[in-house]
């Protein structure tokens, strides 16, 4: 049993991924993007596993995404799935969230762009070839614009270019503007939820497991909250 929960963003979402004889049922549910990840965890886990038919004592491994995403978030859900962690004694993979909007893509006939909304007018963002893992282009947090204005020369070979993320959903007339019939955005299925694709990824790979205290949110610029204080500290010297 591996149970994962998303926090990237504000609905996230959480699943359990359970392996039933010859088979394997994946139970998968958004959150409430409408309440606080902090008002709403853990019960959002512990409903995943109830829909099971499992309890906490059934999970053998978890798995959450670690970013880029919401900061507060983020930290909200790596706190969680550390505490299910050492009350339960198990270890706990870290997925990007790059890799589980990967999962979603494979296989693709052309480039996977793949957009994280970052609020302030940016995008986190990075470029990976047809097969899913090797990156064209590593993170950033720059505009819509701007990023593919960067991508130029690198989305050029490729008479398709495969968008998902939320912010793909966000800037979608930007990516039509520029790339126009390149780009390969259906606003249907370019926000997917993660945790599933996470809980996979962690049953695929169980040698990426780490124990709790090593989970490292992936940020890719520095939070609001440190560029905010950097402003303020700023503006009093001056």
């Amino acid at each position: 049993m591996i149970l994962a929960l998303d926090t990237s963003s504000a609905e996230g979402s959480a699943a359990a991924i359970r392996a039933d004889g010859d088979r394997t049922v994946t139970i998968e549910r958004a959150g409430d993007g409408s309440r606080s990840h902090g008002t709403r965890l853990p019960l959002e886990l512990m409903a995943v596993l109830d829909e099971a038919g499992a309890a906490i004592a059934d999970v053998d491994r978890l798995a959450v995404v670690v970013g880029p995403g919401s900061f507060t978030g983020l930290r909200v859900g790596i706190a969680t799935i550390q505490g299910l962690a050492l009350a339960r004694g198990v270890t706990v993979v870290p997925v990007t969230s790059f890799e589980a909007l990967a999962w979603h893509a494979r296989p693709s006939t052309g480039a996977i762009a793949l957009w994280v909304e970052a609020h302030r007018g940016e995008v986190f963002a990075t470029l990976l070839a047809p097969d899913a893992r090797t990156v064209l282009a590593p993170p950033t947090a720059l505009a819509p614009a701007a990023t593919l204005d960067a991508w130029r020369d690198l989305l050029a070979p490729f008479a398709r270019v495969q968008f998902l993320g939320d912010g793909a959903v966000r800037y979608e007339a930007v990516i039509r503007e520029r790339l126009g019939a390149q780009a390969g955005l259906d606003v249907l299925q370019a926000a997917p939820m993660l945790a599933a694709a996470a809980g996979w990824i962690a049953r695929e790979a169980p040698d990426r497991a780490v124990h709790p205290h090593a989970l490292v949110p992936m940020y890719v610029r520095r939070p609001d909250v440190e560029l905010t204080r950097d402003r303020r500290e700023a503006a009093s010297r001056g």
